[in-house]
């Protein structure tokens, strides 16, 4: 769908405050290694991933999404009160119930008008957010849209290595659990709205999405743990994306060439590289945080964008591609004009 008056008032995204090398990871399973099929270096090497983020033990989602949103509400110079509604995104939850949007909402003090619930689908979950505001923006329902996003992998990278370390671990537990390995924390948020209301924001043109829900066993994960078929996800996610891209190419006139930015989920370096090589994409033109941050799930996308924009990367008129594969299967494809 496409949209004539919806734009990014705002971008905020805020870093997880620990860095944790892949070689400290790597470390806790040194008298492991041999029993799972493993050389020291080679979670490194196989995912590009040289370190991740994890927030202070007792930091809840709610608090990482929120401290997210007080930026964007600030950086977009909207009254709070006159947001109309907030969308939780993120994979991770304080409880299964209320939920993490409730608790943002508290935490803010939002109004008791504003509409305010969680939005899950995996990895996907902040550009599908971004999708229904800008929806109710353009039908006129809301004035002011927030989507808010926090992930904290630390309690689920942790129970994987105590896992691994266990004496049944096998080569293919590690096979099952090294997606686990490279998830990372962070947060992110963003303020939508008219036009008229941000004449310096940035168009928010449209999303264009596919379902492949076949493919729904390939990746399934639980607060303490997530199993992953890399291989088939991999090889099906290429061939959703390839059916996606064409489906952009027609709704939003997009080709490769005139694209200025891929901003991609960063979920390690080979998926990266293959749907470059796949889309045919130029990988100069996709920024990355996958190096420093690992898989940040729903908040990978803006934390990218957010990150390349403070380096002057972006820059007005660009355009720019957000895109994403999430468990289940299904892809997304949005575009914003900078």
């Amino acid at each position: 769908m496409r949209f004539d008056d919806v734009v990014l008032a705002s971008l905020h995204a805020v870093e997880a405050t620990h860095r944790v090398p892949t070689a400290d990871l790597e470390a806790e399973l040194s008298a492991h290694l041999p029993r799972l099929g493993l050389l020291p270096g080679t979670l490194e090497a196989l995912s590009g991933i040289t370190a991740r983020r994890f927030w202070d033990a007792d930091v809840q989602p709610s608090d990482a999404a929120t401290k997210a949103a007080r930026g964007a509400i600030e950086d977009a110079g909207v009254a709070p009160d006159r947001i109309g509604v907030l969308i939780n995104t993120s994979v991770c939850r304080d409880y299964i119930e209320p939920s993490t949007a409730c608790l943002v909402h508290g935490n803010l003090g939002l109004s008791e008008e504003c509409l305010n619930f969680d939005l899950s689908n995996a990895c996907l979950g902040f550009l599908n957010g971004m999708d229904l505001v800008a929806q109710m923006i353009e039908r006129g329902q809301v004035d002011y849209g927030l989507v808010v996003d926090g992930e904290s992998s630390r309690f689920v990278v942790e129970k994987t290595l105590e896992r691994l370390r266990a004496p049944d671990a096998t080569p293919q537990t590690f096979r099952d659990n090294i997606a686990t390995l490279t998830l990372g924390s962070g947060a992110a948020a963003a303020v939508l709205t008219r036009s008229a209301l941000a004449p310096d924001g940035h168009r928010f043109g449209g999303l264009v999405s596919l379902a492949a829900s076949q493919h729904n066993q390939l990746c399934r994960g639980q607060v303490d743990w997530m199993k992953t078929d890399t291989t088939g996800l991999l090889s099906a996610g290429l061939e959703l994306a390839t059916r996606t891209w064409a489906k952009a190419e027609e709704e939003l006139e997009w080709s490769a060439d005139a694209l200025d930015h891929a901003v991609m989920h960063q979920v390690s370096k080979p998926h990266t590289e293959h749907l470059a090589r796949t889309l045919g994409l130029d990988l100069a033109r996709i920024p990355v945080i996958y190096p420093e941050h690992g898989n940040v799930g729903p908040a990978s996308v803006p934390m990218t964008l957010a990150k390349a924009a403070a380096e002057g990367r972006v820059r007005a008129g660009d355009r720019v591609a957000l895109m994403g594969i999430g468990s289940g299967l299904n892809c997304a494809m949005a575009e914003v004009i900078w």
